[in-house]
This record gives C-alpha cells, structure tokens and sequence, in this order.
C-alpha cells in the first residue's frame, strides 16, 4: 500500500508522516528532503546564483548518489539532517522545486522507491498528482499560513539556527507562490484527495486522524 500525503510547506507533513509510518510500520520517504540535498549541493559548489541553472542540476544529478535510509536521505554515502534544514537552503530550494531536469529525476527515483517498497508512505508536494497517482491513500495536509510560519519557526530555533519570525513568514509565503505557480508539478488538491487542515491541531490528532483512513481503506 502507498499513502501519499501532499500540502504546502510548514503543513507538518514530515512530523506527521514519520509517526504515521512507526505506526504502521511502513518505510517513509521524505520527498522534500531529496529537493533540500540537490539544494545544498547546489549551495556547496556555491553555484546557487548560477545563471544556467538547468545544466547546473544536470551536472549534479549527473555525478552524486542519491538513497532514502531509516528515514533520511543520503547523499554520496553521507546522510543529511540538519544541513538541509537551514535558512540558506530554505531559501534556495524553490530553485530546485521548480526545476523541469531535477523535478523528473526525483519523480522517477521517488517512484521507484515507493513500488520497490511493500508499504510506503510517501510525504511531500506533488506525491498525489505527479509522483503517485495511483496511491492507495492520498492525503492533502494542510494549515493557516501564520500556523505553518510558527512551526517553521519553533522547529528552526529548536536546531539552535537564529532566525526571526517575520523572516520566516515571508520565506514560506514566497514558497507558497512559488509552489502554486510552477510550470511542473504545481502545488495542488488531487481530485481524489482527502483534505485535513492542521491549523489549531496536535500531531496526535491528525496521525489519528489519516490512521483511522488507512486502516477503513485496507479493510475496506
């Protein structure tokens, strides 16, 4: 089975995804977390302000090696965590989102490695309509964009990264736009898709929540 849950950002997809696979003890991949490794590559060439930077993610996803394990992503053998949760990379991955050469490369791996997988859940934007279609369960997570701004916030200060809170609202609104107006891939509700919105609630209640779904569907 695949559970694909899509939002925009500071949704709580990540959080939520991650408890929901212990739950059902289903592999996890963060499809976010794929765009944040191509963007700090991109970064640590310091290539980010490139003015060719279709050949630039071409170069990259031509000399690295990308793999998802334990829930984390991998890249050339090293594995990622708080270097890709950074205001620099934040700022920089809608580079990478609305890319035509690193959007069909990572649909093609992350696709690959939800049917190679029994269960999977599939988190991140565009796994409903691009990545997964055809996802057993399809779910679009949402939240207030104020809401999305003070967990993106509380998540950042909680990594000791020093940041303020108007700068991250404005980063996540930009993402927003950004997200919504792409030529590939654009942020969107699948036809089939349930909509939760997350604003003034827990993780346990959405977690609950998209269980509660999983469980009728596979009975069902």
């Amino acid at each position: 089975m695949i559970v694909a849950i899509d939002g925009p950002a500071g949704a709580g997809k990540s959080t939520v995804a991650r408890e929901l696979a212990k739950k059902l003890n289903f592999k996890y991949i963060d499809t976010g977390s794929m765009y944040r490794a191509i963007t700090f590559e991109l970064i640590k060439r310091n290539l980010e302000n490139s003015k060719d930077l279709e050949m630039v993610f071409k170069e990259i996803i031509n000399s690295i090696e990308l793999d998802f394990i334990d829930g984390n992503v991998v890249l050339n053998g090293d594995v990622l965590t708080k270097e890709i949760r950074t205001p620099l990379v934040d700022k920089n991955v809608s580079k990478a989102a609305s890319s035509e050469v690193v959007r069909s490369f990572l649909s093609f791996e992350q696709r690959k490695l939800a049917i190679n997988s029994t269960n999977t859940i599939l988190e991140g934007r565009d796994t409903t309509t691009v990545v997964c279609p055809d996802a057993q369960v399809k779910i679009f997570l949402t939240a207030s964009l104020e809401e999305r701004a003070k967990r993106r916030y509380k998540e950042l200060i909680e990594k000791d990264i020093k940041v303020n809170f108007e700068d991250v609202l404005k980063q996540i609104e930009e993402r927003d736009k950004s997200d919504l107006t792409r030529k590939i891939g654009p942020l969107k509700v699948a036809e089939d898709a349930i909509v939760i919105d997350s604003t003034e609630k827990d993780v346990q209640w959405v977690v609950d929540k998209i269980l509660s779904i999983v469980i009728s569907k596979r009975n069902g």
